[in-house]
């Protein structure tokens, strides 16, 4: 596991949004990482593989498998693969940024609650 300090029960306790913005950042350091160390950014990747392969296994998620087993090989296709679904790393910023975005409002929302 390369995220030694996360286990999956913790994982669990996350709401799906916030799921995602996690999942986004480690799609950002791929993104980040990609012209400047190719072996930084191949672990970030990984991180975001397991980050989505712990979403895939949280029982609150079972509606949204489907898409979240796409972005899952979306993202193997884009970093890892031959692109051919023709993303591009403003496809994933723009996809991720509604979910960072709605994280910190929740999080705002609550700090006010």
């Amino acid at each position: 596991m390369l995220h030694a300090t996360l286990s999956s029960e913790k994982w669990n306790t996350f709401p799906l949004i916030e799921q995602l913005a996690n999942i986004g950042s480690e799609v950002e350091r791929s993104i980040k990482w990609r012209e400047k160390n190719y072996d930084y950014m191949i672990l970030a990747v990984y991180r975001a593989l397991e980050l989505i392969d712990l979403t895939l296994h949280d029982p609150k998620n079972m509606g949204g498998l489907k898409e979240i087993a796409r972005i899952r090989e979306f993202i193997i296709d884009y970093f890892l693969g031959t692109n051919i679904y023709g993303s591009s790393d403003v496809f994933w910023q723009k996809y991720f940024m509604v979910y960072t975005r709605a994280t910190a409002q929740r999080k705002t929302f609550l700090l006010q609650a």
